[in-house]
């Protein structure tokens, strides 16, 4: 069966991604005070692409639930497992646990061990040398993303909240009812991502369609299962891409990517609230020889 270019793992894809946030902090800054990721010379907002992963990551094992490969969309950076025993695991499913020194084709075994059962090393690469398992080296993630800018500036908000009962009994029992705090929000703001595929990466990782098919599904729905209060309402709103019909490519990637057009509004007079308030467009009619575009999301 011919699979469809955006999801063939043994060529390259290049991708745009696009998505907002409505009154909320997409990714606050603990050096700030939480508060919303902002490039202070331009004002353009910033989603880290670590805060990315983590909503991919939180996110797959949900998309491959009761699929026939549901056990390798473990997830290996994970809240409450230390990543020392995990990687230890590795060496004793295989027997290598009491081996002194690895050879090649050891630690290779482990590797694969690793990369079949946990689906973000599998994507996005590990490093493996921690601890007691410094000869596992490291593993190169085939899926990078960049951190995602804000199409215009945006003006982060600080609300001041209160709280009608006391942290300790002692403020109560001194008479007083409320306790201060605050949280930030962006009022609107559209960003911009942008997430590259090696084939030649994937194929040592073991990427497979199924990868890249839960990925792109991933992408679609993963704020639908990353609500709170904190972060407002949060939406994917593009994801193009652009698949080579080779490992290596048939084109840069900068002159794919730049086909897909989000003007500025702020300098047209308009404060942006919505995503009705941008236009979209992407020039796919004359794409270079052995490109194709696929919108997942648009």
């Amino acid at each position: 069966m011919t699979l469809e270019p955006h999801l063939d793992p043994s060529v390259r894809h290049d991708m745009v991604f696009l998505f907002d946030v409505a009154d909320g902090n997409p990714n606050g800054d603990p050096d700030f005070d939480n508060r919303p990721r902002m490039d202070e010379e331009t004002g353009d907002g910033l989603v880290s692409d670590v805060a990315i992963k983590r909503k991919v990551r939180d996110t797959l094992p949900l998309a491959a639930q009761g699929s026939d490969t549901a056990e390798r969309y473990g997830i290996f950076v994970e809240a409450g497992h230390a990543l020392n025993t995990r990687l230890g695991e590795s060496k004793t499913a295989n027997g290598l646990d009491k081996k002194k020194n690895l050879t090649e084709e050891d630690r290779r075994t482990a590797r694969s061990w690793l990369t079949e059962r946990y689906a973000d090393i599998r994507l996005f690469g590990a490093v493996l040398n921690t601890g007691t398992t410094k000869d596992l080296g490291q593993i190169y993630g085939p899926v990078q993303v960049t951190n995602a800018r804000s199409i215009d500036p945006v003006m982060p908000q600080h609300h001041a909240i209160t709280r009608i009962t006391q942290t300790k009994q002692e403020d109560i029992d001194k008479g007083e009812s409320t306790e201060m705090g605050g949280k930030w929000t962006v009022p609107y703001g559209l960003y911009r991502a942008e997430i590259y595929y090696s084939a030649s990466r994937g194929q040592q990782t073991g990427v497979d369609s199924t990868d890249l098919d839960m990925l792109y599904r991933t992408l679609t729905m993963m704020f639908d299962h990353d609500r709170s209060s904190a972060r407002g309402t949060m939406t994917a709103r593009g994801l193009y891409v652009f698949s080579h019909d080779s490992a290596f490519g048939s084109a840069p990637a900068h002159t794919l990517l730049q086909r897909v057009k989000v003007p500025q509004v702020i300098d047209s007079g308009v404060v942006p609230r919505g995503f009705g308030d941008y236009s979209v467009s992407v020039e796919d009619d004359d794409l270079p020889r052995g490109v194709t575009m696929t919108k997942i999301v648009a």
